[in-house]
């Protein structure tokens, strides 16, 4: 019997992961799933954070020291950069045109805003995400480029959120191997290159476990969901959002087929695996060892340039996210501000969300957190930060995984982007599964 394909496995597990929450919850089985099946996906989660900052150090530095000439290295990062604030701002204007003209805010009543606030305004969840972008925005102009450079790069290192600090430490390590010379960096260069291939066979172990990883974190959502009534009511504002992400799938598919000349279908589907954890787990940080995996062995984006394009995708390209903040904040503005709605505020909505999604953790619910920011940026009133992220608190989980999704694929566009620009996007990958070797060490 032929095996089944890995996104059709995390497919089925997804599908089984809903199925069995919906079960669960009409059972009462919900402590049962909080104790005895989320654990797997936690730690699932837990082994892909453990191999990110390893595989972002090996890889990057191996990328460039593969380059061996460091205005390759100049004309790859300045591509790439303005490629990733290119795709960012077509988010952003996608999302307010499409906030703009479906109008999702309209049909809130205030019997629904008063719910909301009721519901989720004083939760700890709603109240830490405005004390967190208080904490950001009273921050000098320059801080996002003072926390770029670690003072220590070990305690960096052992701190997933600070992932720009590694990426500058291990840039500044690989090009400083460079200006030694081949000989004297060739040790160091092999240590590396080895280290590289056993994380990325971690990947390939790491992933024996996904299809059921993906039904713990999918059931847990499930039990964990807010109420259904609540849903409903937001249901505009969700497939504007929807559409929204939807649209900039086909606007990744269009550059792909363009630029590339490869089937978007063939793309999306090599792409699949790493998609489908980001749907999972609604971090980039911790899909990135999959998302290089499959960039580089099934996509064929060299090393040289997937090395240093997707980690900082994963840090500073937030399409999805940005899309997002652009629909939220004119939707909080339909239902509690409408007077605020003038053009020169959703130029400042453009600009905001572009800079905050610089730097924003690749993790679980930074998207509230920008969204913040971007509402002091237009005067919104602050008494009502916490009825405004109660608007969409309730619906913000499911949003997240989609947006992470959206994230992932766009990281992987501009890889593919970045590397036919510089011949380095090969026409037939050779991926390597778990197994090639167990047969001489078993």
């Amino acid at each position: 019997m032929k095996k089944l394909a890995l996104h059709i496995q995390i497919l089925l597990g997804m599908v089984a992961g809903l199925l069995f929450g919906f079960i669960a919850l009409q059972l009462g089985w919900e402590s049962f799933v909080t104790n005895w099946i989320k654990p797997l996906g936690t730690i699932f989660v837990n082994l892909l954070k453990l191999i990110a900052v390893p595989l972002i150090v090996a890889s990057l530095i191996k990328g460039i020291s593969d380059l061996k000439d460091i205005s390759k290295f100049k004309n790859i990062g300045v591509r790439t950069i303005l490629i990733y604030i290119g795709t960012t701002i077509v988010a952003i204007t996608l999302g307010l045109l499409l906030v703009n003209i479906l109008q999702p805010g309209d049909g809130i009543s205030s019997e629904t805003v008063d719910k909301l606030t009721n519901t989720y305004a004083k939760s700890s969840g709603v109240t830490s995400k405005v004390a967190e972008a208080s904490k950001q925005t009273q921050s000098g102009p320059l801080k996002f480029l003072v926390d770029m450079v670690p003072d220590n790069a070990l305690k960096a290192m052992s701190d997933n959120t600070a992932m720009l600090q590694v990426i500058f430490f291990t840039i500044f390590f690989g090009i400083s191997m460079l200006l030694i010379g081949e000989k004297s960096a060739k040790p160091l260069k092999k240590f590396f290159d080895s280290l590289n291939d056993v994380v990325l066979k971690m990947v390939d172990l790491i992933m024996l476990i996904s299809p059921y990883a993906v039904f713990a974190l999918l059931a847990n959502v499930v039990v964990t969901s807010g109420d259904p009534d609540i849903l409903l009511a937001l249901l505009k504002y969700v497939g504007t959002v929807v559409l929204g992400l939807l649209l900039m799938v086909a606007f990744y598919c269009l550059l792909v087929s363009i630029f590339t000349k490869k089937n978007p279908i063939w793309f999306l589907k090599q792409l699949s695996p790493a998609q489908l954890l980001a749907f999972s787990t609604s971090s980039s940080a911790a899909t990135l060892p999959v998302t290089i995996e499959r960039v580089e062995e099934h996509i064929g984006v060299d090393k040289e340039v997937s090395s240093f394009v997707l980690p900082v995708g994963a840090t500073i390209n937030m399409d999805g996210t940005s899309l997002y903040q652009a629909v939220a904040a004119v939707f909080a503005m339909q239902v509690l501000w409408p007077e605020g709605l003038s053009f020169s505020n959703q130029i400042s909505i453009v600009l905001t969300a572009l800079l905050a999604s610089i730097g924003s953790a690749a993790v679980p619910g930074a998207g509230m957190v920008m969204l913040v920011i971007v509402l002091e940026s237009i005067g919104f009133p602050k008494e009502l930060y916490p009825v405004a992220l109660a608007l969409i608190f309730a619906v913000d989980r499911p949003l997240d995984m989609l947006r992470t999704t959206i994230n992932v694929t766009g990281d992987a566009t501009v890889s593919m982007l970045v590397a036919k620009s510089v011949g380095k996007l090969k026409d037939n990958p050779q991926s390597k599964e778990w197994d090639d070797h167990y047969k001489k060490v078993k």
